[in-house]
């Protein structure tokens, strides 16, 4: 059984009370109050009734319109645990303490079949039930730990009434139900009352009746049925199954049941129609799990400590615990597009929009909240929200649905406009949506956001063609979105040739100061795009995307493209190479490399980017023995920390801001006479410098970014501790690995010369390798075509002064060489306020796309 990671990070903390706010949508009304007589186990709605499973062995069924007693179902010896309504068949299906469970008919009301688990006397109490109608199979959740189920396509004879192989269990004519034989365990009572067992030691309660004159003849079900033998899996938990879900049928994943249990385990099973198939368990070491909710490939689960634990299915992980309240069971829950309904034992209701934060609370029963279902009442654009307690009373709460955007379907898919008549429309509608999601990668309030943007990503790429998933990164990281197009197969069945794309879903922080409008609402002014992400790098990767899909669409692919996105760029990549490592296999082989994650150098010319620089973070720390001392007092008697990393810092380079680091220039290489004259034709267009471009791109450089200080940051205090971080910036032939040995040894020999009584600590945060593209490559080639073409007129090449750590990387794992095709202006601003991309230069970075991947197509197989 997996364990279920913890982070920290995904703590209660992280769900706001916005229902405390001024801004709070507000408590939904209670639109009606229905009065039962006992507690409200179990809860259940067809399009014309509200069926109530009760402590009081029987179904009370309510008009949803007139929230009349209409009717009560009458068959059970114990209370009604759980119900499930199959709207495909129009049949409700009940299960009880008294182990059976009875079918009966929402049309007229009457009984159909009952059902008795395999081994009745020893299943015990029947907690919960899931109705697929795909599989045509009810399955059922035991006391006994065994996980049930019973197939209506099946060739299981149906049990008739007057059949020798029947056991009566009325022997009356009124076909009224006696109850099974007790059991010794399930149905025992508390050792001191000294009483044998009987069905009713738990379940026993008065029936009530409709009305004073009402029938309280049980007419008998059409058949009785048995599950049989093979289709019962033994332990299927180590504890009670109190709850299941199924999530919504899906022609490549197929049926899945999710199981919960007293045993603190939450597990998925792929159904077919011979049985459930575990897949993957996830241990939630928060007591027993009560309520499960699903949506999409993530799972809601109640448990009994006052959690929701969020469990993500694709990624097998624990994306965050919300905390309904604290120590509170969570006995049931409901979900309506994004809004997540949490119902507790102390009466508590409480609503969780979509980033998880609380935007409703309030007292819904004078007791313990025990079911509830979410249905539509009169009409479909009001739904309802029906809570049933051991207040003996069943509430309906008139709700708002939540706003999903027009970008989504009632089950969560994603709606972009058809790619035939112009893919730009399908384009920019998918970049608003893509912009609208905040995903700060930087931020741990942010970190759903990051989550639902690599879900939104991976829906929208398979809308557009792709097959695509979700791979994890590590524990409190954001996963990979994976989508492979798939291109058609070559006449000569020769094997196709494999681009990935490589790009990255996470942006940076955008506060409001400086922006003129909102950056996660994205807005046109004047050609051009306005939001967080639409140049870096939100717009490329949706422009790459589209393209892919056009050429799908009308089966001009001749190249298999493998998406591959990341949610940690702006942050380092974390756990990028691990997991790529991890999921090689399902990447497959890869024939190059496609990244789109720069600007041009000027405004109206278009480039191409061949190179890039490497880094090298460091982190100093220098130290005294003594605390923070003031300086009217001990200056002059200690060796100051402060002077000490002053001193240290100047010995990294000299007055002409050379990098004094032994060998630190030797195996740079040298510039070429090409290279000159390109850097000179460059400093003609864009007005800058040759010698200024040589230094950001091709030359090496050292950087001080800051010096802090321990204290108070007051004038009179020496410091105790003093921290800096510094970087180098690395070209070809520089090797990583020894320039940062190097600093180290630099930093530390350098202190020792100082003969300080303090201490100094050197530490590499983080390297990233330098890239450079390899110009007579039969992939550059194509690409610098595809863009002359695009702009009738020949792309500057370029290099970058940044680091794209994953590029290097790439390329190494792959063994293949990398592209980089800029789509933007010099004049974005990524990063800062205000960032944006000229609309046309993002519709021909798309047209530039489909002629590369023509040409490469074309050609069919691969060549240098």
């Amino acid at each position: 059984m997996a364990p279920v990671h913890q982070d920290p990070a995904a703590a209660a903390s992280l769900s706001r009370n916005l229902w405390q706010s001024e801004a709070s949508p507000g408590i939904p009304p209670l639109l009606h109050s229905l009065r039962e007589l006992r507690s409200v186990l179990s809860l259940a709605a067809s399009d014309r009734y509200i069926f109530c499973g009760s402590q009081s062995q029987d179904i009370p069924v309510w008009d949803k319109k007139t929230f009349q007693l209409k009717d009560n179902l009458r068959g059970h010896t114990g209370a009604v645990l759980a119900l499930a309504y199959a709207e495909d068949r129009k049949w409700l299906f009940s299960s009880s303490g008294d182990s059976t469970v009875r079918i009966w008919s929402t049309t007229n009301l009457t009984p159909i079949y009952v059902l008795s688990p395999y081994l009745e006397t020893g299943a015990g109490d029947l907690f919960s039930l899931a109705w697929c109608p795909s599989l045509q199979t009810i399955y059922v959740g035991c006391q006994n730990t065994s996980l049930q189920w019973y197939d209506f396509n099946s060739e299981h004879h149906p049990i008739n009434a007057g059949s020798t192989h029947f056991r009566d269990v009325s022997g009356s004519a009124s076909g009224t139900s006696t109850p099974r034989k007790p059991h010794k365990f399930f149905d025992s009572y508390p050792q001191y009352e000294r009483k044998p067992a009987d069905i009713h030691a738990n379940n026993g309660a008065p029936s009530r009746d409709i009305s004073p004159h009402s029938d309280t003849t049980v007419p008998p079900p059409r058949a009785y049925l048995n599950i049989p033998s093979e289709n019962v899996i033994d332990s299927a938990h180590y504890g009670y199954i109190y709850c299941m879900a199924l999530f919504p049928d899906d022609d490549e994943k197929g049926v899945r049941l999710v199981t919960g249990s007293g045993d603190e385990s939450v597990k998925v099973w792929e159904c077919s129609a011979k049985q459930p198939t575990e897949l993957h368990a996830f241990e939630c070491h928060n007591g027993a799990i009560y309520s499960l909710v699903v949506k999409d490939e993530t799972i809601y689960a109640g448990c009994q400590d006052g959690s929701v634990k969020v469990l993500d299915l694709e990624t097998k992980t624990l994306v965050r615990i919300i905390i309904a309240q604290e120590g509170i069971d969570v006995l049931s829950m409901s979900m309506i597009n994004s809004d997540l309904y949490t119902c507790s034992a102390n009466g508590q209701v409480q609503r969780f929009s979509a980033s998880f934060d609380c935007t409703a609370s309030w007292h819904a029963h004078n007791g313990i909240v025990l079911s509830s279902i979410i249905t539509h009442g009169n009409s479909k654009d009001h739904p309802c929200l029906i809570t049933g307690g051991n207040d003996d009373h069943i509430k309906v709460w008139e709700l708002t649905s939540p706003s999903q955007g027009d970008s989504t379907t009632d089950d969560g898919q994603i709606v972009l406009p058809s790619l035939d008549s112009s893919a730009s429309d399908t384009l920019t509608y998918a970049l608003s949506k893509f912009i609208s999601i905040p995903s700060v990668s930087s931020s741990s309030s942010h970190r759903e956001d990051c989550r639902q943007a690599a879900i939104w990503l991976k829906k929208c790429l398979s809308q557009l063609g792709a097959k695509s998933s979700l791979l994890p990164t590590g524990e409190g990281k954001n996963p990979l979105v994976l989508g492979t197009f798939s291109g058609a197969t070559t006449k000569n069945k020769q094997s196709k040739p494999r681009l990935l794309f490589y790009g990255h879903y996470d942006v940076i922080s955008a506060p409001p100061d400086g922006w003129d409008s909102d950056p996660f609402n994205m807005a046109g002014r004047n050609g051009y795009l306005y939001g967080r992400g639409v140049t870096d790098n939100k717009g490329p990767i949706l422009a790459v995307a589209c393209a892919v899909a056009n050429l799908l669409a009308t089966r001009a692919l001749g190249v298999d493209v493998v998406f591959l996105i990341e949610g940690e760029e702006e942050c380092g990549s974390t756990g990028f190479g691990d997991a790529v490592r991890k999921h090689k296999d399902l990447i497959g082989e890869i024939d190059a490399i496609l990244v789109s994650n720069s600007t041009w150098i000027a405004e109206d010319t278009p480039c191409i980017t061949y190179g890039l620089r490497g880094v090298v973070h460091c982190s100093l720390e220098i130290s005294s023995s003594l605390p923070d001392l003031h300086s009217g007092i001990e200056g002059g008697a200690v060796v100051e920390p402060l002077l000490d990393m002053v001193h240290l810092l100047s010995t990294l380079t000299d007055a002409q801001h050379q990098v004094r680091i032994p060998g630190f220039y030797d195996q740079v290489r040298q510039q070429t006479e090409a290279e000159k004259e390109l850097y000179q034709r460059l400093a003609t267009i864009t007005g800058r410098p040759a010698s200024s471009l040589s230094s950001r791109w091709r030359e090496p450089s050292l950087t001080v970014h800051s010096i802090e200080i321990s204290g108070p940051k007051n004038p009179t205090v020496i410091p105790g501790t003093i921290k800096s971080q510094v970087s180098l910036r690395i070209v070809p032939d520089q090797d990583l690995d020894s320039i940062a040995k190097s600093l180290c040894t630099h930093l530390r020999s350098s202190f020792e010369n100082l003969q300080s009584p303090n201490k100094l600590n050197v530490s590499i945060e983080n390297t990233a390798n330098w890239w450079l593209g390899e110009l007579d490559d039969f992939w550059f080639k194509a690409l610098e075509s595809a863009v002359q073409e695009e702009w009738g007129r020949e792309p500057l090449r370029i290099r970058e002064g940044g680091t794209i750590p994953s590029v290097p990387f790439l390329e190494k794992e792959f063994g293949c060489h990398a592209l980089h095709l800029p789509m933007g202006q010099s004049s974005d601003q990524a990063h800062l306020p205000n960032e944006r991309i000229s609309l046309d230069n993002l519709r021909r970075g798309r047209s530039v796309i489909e002629r590369f991947l023509s040409t490469v197509g074309e050609k069919g197989t691969v060549s240098s």
